[in-house]
Formats: structure tokens, sequence, C-alpha cells
């Protein structure tokens, strides 16, 4: 379902030539989202009927400046109470965007915010895995922090994940030591 949705939206946003401003605006959304708990739990809630959810998402769109498509958008996803599936679609968009740029997206998660130098390391880093690969022209770094990896990085690029999160590897030699016991 997020696919559809966010095929569908592209399709639109590309018809009108909205598609930067659509990403823009959703990155803005997203963000928002991430940032506030009250509004994650409006938005997975079955609880809140639809017509609480159009208003309170009207709201936060009004609030923070987001209109047009993305926020037509969002609030036909609240309207039709699919809002629990809006961080996918999120996502799916961006990588049909992405795609269609000729880019890969590379999402990483790391336990502190990333320095434009570590960015543009990754960056570079990346860029010479996809080339070597054929995945693509360009590399976009889609980053969030995740407290819980404790220290390190985890880094999707496409199907593929790289994982050297301190979490995981102290989950690995907590499972090594149980069973040398």
């Amino acid at each position: 379902m997020p696919g559809r949705y966010a095929f569908a939206l592209y399709e639109l946003a590309r018809d009108q030539k909205a598609v930067p401003s659509v990403e823009t605006e959703l990155a803005k959304f997203s963000a928002i989202l991430d940032a506030n708990p009250d509004l994650q739990r409006l938005v997975r809630s079955p609880v809140f009927t639809s017509d609480e959810q159009t208003k309170a998402i009207s709201a936060v769109l009004a609030k923070a400046g987001i209109g047009g498509v993305a926020a037509n958008f969002l609030k036909l996803l609240a309207k039709n109470r699919r809002l629990f599936a809006v961080a996918d679609m999120i996502k799916a968009f961006r990588a049909i965007a992405a795609k269609e740029r000729g880019e890969v997206v590379a999402e990483v998660a790391s336990a502190n915010p990333l320095t434009d130098a570590q960015t543009a390391d990754l960056k570079s880093t990346l860029q010479g895995f996809v080339t070597k690969q054929a995945l693509g022209r360009d590399i976009d770094i889609h980053s969030k922090v995740d407290p819980s990896l404790l220290g390190g990085i985890v880094v999707k690029v496409g199907s593929r994940m790289i994982d050297s999160s301190l979490k995981t590897k102290l989950s690995t030699l907590k499972v090594a030591m149980k069973g040398t016991g």
C-alpha cells in the first residue's frame, strides 16, 4: 500500500512540476513526526477518528507552513485513515524521486548527529561502492539519530545493510559469551 500511494503522489507531483517542493515538504513533515511522540500516537492510534486526525494534521501543517500537494496528500491520508503508514509512504516517495533522478538513497542511522565532514566522508565512501555496483550516478544520504545504537553507524543502501553499531557488537559478544559458559 505505501508504494501505491507514493507512486500516485509522485505522478501527481511530476505532472504539476512540483516534485522537489513535495519532497521538501514531506521531509519537513517527517522530521516533525520523528521529533513529536504525541503526533506519532495520533498517526498510529486507531482510537482517533478520521475527523480528529484530519483536524490535528491540518493544524500541524498550518503551523509548519506545509502546503500545496504535500499538505493535500497528508490530509487525504488522514481522511482515509491511512496515516499509520505515512512514514513508509514518505520513504517510498523519496526513493521513487531519487531513482528518477538517477540517485541511490542511503539510509543512515547513527547514535549522534553526523557532522558535515563525516557526512562528506561517508558519501565519498558510499559513492565508490555505488559506482562499483553500478547502482546509480549519485548518492543521497538520509540520516537520522538513533541513541539506542550507543555508538557507530548503520547504513542501508538498497537491500544491503552495513551495521557497525556498538549495540550490535555488544549483542554479538553477549551471544558468543553465552555459548562459552
